[in-house]
């Protein structure tokens, strides 16, 4: 309706004019306050609608899994475990991620692996409040120090960034370390997720690639495509 006013906001209006004109108290004057009353109140009314809340990187939180959600539970194709994700997009990343380190870094056990938490059990201004929207992993939650990888181990964690393109961030680089901590450092917004995730998808359904290829992560061309990204997303 013209001027932003609602149906409601008319109905309303007229009903306060039509009490006015009972008692014989309409004027020009009072009609525009009348007006002008009801459109402040509808104007009031929208403005006090609270944004969603949302998680460090910007995802809107998920109260619960499996029901009424973005975050669903999802198998991890060769691996035997599963983990709560949002799905789509954040899924397909997520879970690469989870395949490469289980295949190349170290094989993930049953309860090593964890997904969505509810926002009241997380630091909301911290990246582990990520896990809230499903879009972070914690993998073997209990190695979550700085120093709980190997070098070589840490090599590889390098290269399967690299390959993330800077859409993943590890905790292990936050000033705040939690090496278990993988997230998506980009909002739900940017064009960088979805074309990671078709790159994926696409790789995934090529034989021969996708996660659990034979990767040569101390190729010199593959180091310095890591090291450059270590560099740039650094500590913070």
């Amino acid at each position: 309706m013209e001027n932003g006013m609602t149906r409601r906001t008319v109905v309303r209006t007229a009903a306060v004019l039509g009490a006015m004109a009972a008692t014989g108290a309409v004027t020009g004057s009072s009609v525009a306050l009348a007006a002008d009353t009801a459109a402040g109140n509808n104007e009031k009314q929208k403005h006090s609608q609270k944004p969603r809340p949302t998680t460090a990187n910007g995802w809107p939180v998920q109260i619960n899994v499996d029901r009424g959600s973005q975050v669903w539970t999802r198998s991890v194709a060769g691996t035997g475990l599963s983990v709560p994700v949002w799905i789509g997009d954040p899924e397909a990343i997520l879970l690469h991620v989870v395949r490469r380190y289980h295949y190349e870094v170290t094989g993930i056990r049953t309860g090593e692996l964890a997904g969505w938490q509810q926002i009241e059990t997380l630091d909301v201004k911290a990246p582990e409040s990520n896990l809230a929207s499903g879009t972070a992993v914690r993998i073997r939650p209990g190695a979550a120090t700085k120093g709980s990888l190997f070098p070589l181990q840490e090599i590889v964690v390098r290269d399967i960034l690299a390959d993330c393109e800077g859409v993943v961030r590890w905790g292990g680089d936050d000033s705040l370390v939690d090496e278990s901590l993988f997230y998506l450092d980009r909002g739900p917004a940017d064009p960088q997720v979805r074309e990671l995730a078709d790159n994926v998808r696409r790789d995934e359904a090529t034989p021969g690639q996708g996660a659990g290829k034979t990767v040569n992560v101390m190729a010199h061309s593959r180091r310095e495509r890591a090291n450059r990204l270590a560099g740039v997303q650094g500590k913070r």
